[in-house]
């Protein structure tokens, strides 16, 4: 199957920041993120780029076989390039600091660009709902892999 064009020439990039609603799958849908020592490095991963002020995260979740996040990229940065270093760095660290040597990604992704508030909203919950749907937890602050969860714990610590 063609690879479909995402325009990500940079020239071709508006100079306003981006949202984007992105999902990224394991090879053939392998539960390889479910342990948590895959989760916890991929979110380290995503912590890493935040911090070097590469794009913003808003909301998160690591499912045991694909990932879902809300994420803004700015000026002179792709869609493409943000999900490249994210699923390059995963998989470069899992390799060198896990010992994990298969495939990890399925290739491509997908992503949507939010343009109106409702649709963030609505897709903020969706990534909260993740893991209450796939029955890995009761609520969304319960489990362990999602944003719901972090921002609980940071405002239980104070």
């Amino acid at each position: 199957m063609a690879k479909p064009s995402r325009h990500g020439d940079p020239k071709a990039i508006s100079l306003d920041v981006r949202t984007f609603f992105v999902t990224s799958k394991s090879i053939t849908g392998r539960a390889i993120l479910q342990t948590d020592r895959m989760a916890s490095l991929f979110i380290d991963v995503l912590r890493s780029y935040v911090s070097a002020g590469k794009f913003k995260i808003h909301d998160f979740v690591v499912m045991p076989n694909h990932v879902h996040m809300l994420l803004t990229i700015g000026k002179g940065m792709t869609i493409e390039k943000a999900v490249q270093l994210m699923k390059g760095n995963f998989s470069f660290r899992a390799k060198k600091e896990l010992g994990f040597g298969r495939e990890i990604w399925q290739r491509g992704f997908c992503a949507v660009q939010i343009d109106e508030r409702e649709d963030f909203l609505r897709r903020r919950i969706y990534i909260d709902q993740n893991p209450v749907r796939a029955g890995l937890a009761t609520k969304p602050d319960q489990y362990p892999y999602g944003s719901a969860y972090l921002k609980k714990a940071k405002k239980t610590r104070g």
